[in-house]
């Protein structure tokens, strides 16, 4: 299998066909002609496609290869950088990158990306949809604030505020539903478990759905909590360093805000995330660091629940001793 790597960048994508030094390179449209151009150039069964995750920019060059029956890798930027500073790479251009990329799919051989379903892309774009207008609606509301503690307001743009902020909460208030409506139309029996978990709301199963894939992209609840950026971590060698852990902060900021809402909730209703909050809490642990604690329970929670297909129980005691 010959490793491919692909620079993405919004109008086009450099293609390396090697790692070597020197080797051919190729710059194609990101576009559906430019990738049908590209596809011709390698076999699903001769090569592996390897590129970096840049958000919707790389979206239609996966699904197409996918479709095309080629194995693909999206791996995290993150990775990629680190792999350069190892390989101590000091120049960079999109050929340079194409054949970094393809040297790390030969050394690392990344495992191949689950090309997600349509329901999940589209689930995704109302949700990145929802919170652009959600950032806006903040951003004029402060905007209204800040204007009224002027000596004198301008009418007309008073109105225009109160006009935009009234169409914001409208548009923002629609697209919650219609989310709520088709995850629970293409996903109905997962929100019904998860939101029999009292700490997590239609909102939340919601979000959880999105990020998972419908559970479907991670084998247990410890690599969903990692990918959320909830893990702790920890910094210790010798005697002359011992950092104080933190969580990793890696993965989707606002779902994790949002478990962290969840997880304060559940402290009300949800027995077992209540006992460890108050267990954490006797042992001297900061309210924040139980709450995250309370926070990574909710996932294990919800895996549990939508892997064995059972709801939630609260207070259940296994009979295993």
């Amino acid at each position: 299998m010959t490793y491919v790597g692909i620079d993405v960048s919004k109008a086009t994508f450099v293609v390396a066909y090697s790692s070597a030094k020197g080797s051919e390179t190729k710059t194609f449209k990101n576009t559906v002609k430019g990738i049908r151009e590209f596809i011709q150039t390698i076999s699903p069964k001769e090569n592996h496609c390897v590129l970096e995750a840049t958000g919707n920019y790389s979206m239609l060059l996966v699904y197409l290869l996918s479709k095309a029956g080629f194995v693909v890798s999206m791996e995290n930027p993150l990775k990629i950088k680190n792999f350069a500073r190892v390989m101590l790479s000091v120049v960079k251009t999109d050929e340079i990158d194409a054949r970094l990329i393809a040297l790390y799919g030969e050394r690392m051989q990344p495992a191949p990306f689950k090309l997600r379903n349509d329901s999940i892309l589209l689930l995704k774009q109302k949700r990145t949809v929802l919170r652009q207008l959600k950032k806006q609606l903040t951003a004029n509301t402060n905007l209204e604030g800040s204007l009224k503690v002027l000596p004198f307001i301008d009418s007309k743009s008073k109105k225009v505020l109160e006009k935009t902020i009234k169409f914001l909460q409208k548009q923002i208030k629609e697209m919650e539903e219609e989310l709520t409506s088709l995850a629970e139309i293409e996903y109905k029996k997962q929100m019904d478990l998860l939101t029999s978990i009292k700490g997590i709301g239609a909102t939340l199963a919601a979000a959880l759905i999105i990020a998972t894939g419908g559970f479907t992209y991670f084998d247990n609840a410890k690599q969903l909590t990692r990918y959320l950026g909830l893990s702790p971590t920890y910094q210790q060698s010798g005697t002359s360093v011992n950092v104080k852990g933190h969580i990793n902060r890696n993965g989707d900021a606002h779902l994790r805000s949002q478990l962290y809402i969840g997880a304060m909730a559940s402290l009300r209703c949800n027995t077992e995330c209540k006992a460890c909050f108050e267990r954490l809490r006797s042992n001297g642990k900061p309210g924040k660091v139980a709450i995250i604690a309370v926070a990574n329970k909710l996932i294990r929670q919800a895996f549990a629940v939508v892997t064995q297909e059972k709801p939630y129980v609260d207070g259940y005691k296994s009979a295993k001793p």
